[in-house]
């Protein structure tokens, strides 16, 4: 499932609900639910997070196990 990806690469960056809900422009609260699974993550603030790990889209959603971006 890839809220579990979502919250193994926030805990694999040593970073806390705030921090993130702070990148992506939203509250703690709702990146909490992200995180949990209780709320399907925008498109939005999906890229944004791909970006700032350096992993794509299709590995935060599960789609490929494959860490690495295709340039």
């Amino acid at each position: 499932m890839y809220f579990q990806r979502l919250r193994d690469l926030r805990e694999d960056h040593d970073m806390n609900q705030t921090q993130i809900a702070n990148l992506i422009n939203t509250s703690q609260t709702v990146y909490s639910r992200y995180d949990r699974g209780f709320q399907t993550i925008p498109v939005e603030h999906l890229m944004i997070l791909a970006d700032f790990y350096g992993v794509s889209v299709d590995y935060i959603l599960g789609r490929t196990n494959n860490m690495q971006l295709h340039q």
